[in-house]
């Protein structure tokens, strides 16, 4: 699973670090940071990375189909 991040889309919520906080993180801008950026999200973190996917409160995160 790959995930798109908006990066002008995203307000700094943090409802995505909270959900998966090992696979999103937030800079000291309250911007999100994508930890696996360029690459796939590891089996054992999927479960989370989805749903923080559909807790962002203004989509700025999408799962990328294969």
């Amino acid at each position: 699973m790959r995930i798109s991040v908006d990066h002008a889309r995203c307000e700094g919520h943090g409802l995505c670090a909270g959900q998966a906080p090992d696979v999103f993180d937030l800079d000291d801008d309250a911007q999100v940071v994508y930890l696996f950026e360029g690459g796939t999200v590891p089996p054992e973190h999927l479960a989370a990375a989805r749903a923080a996917v559909n807790v962002c409160p203004v989509a700025a995160l999408r799962e990328l189909q294969h």
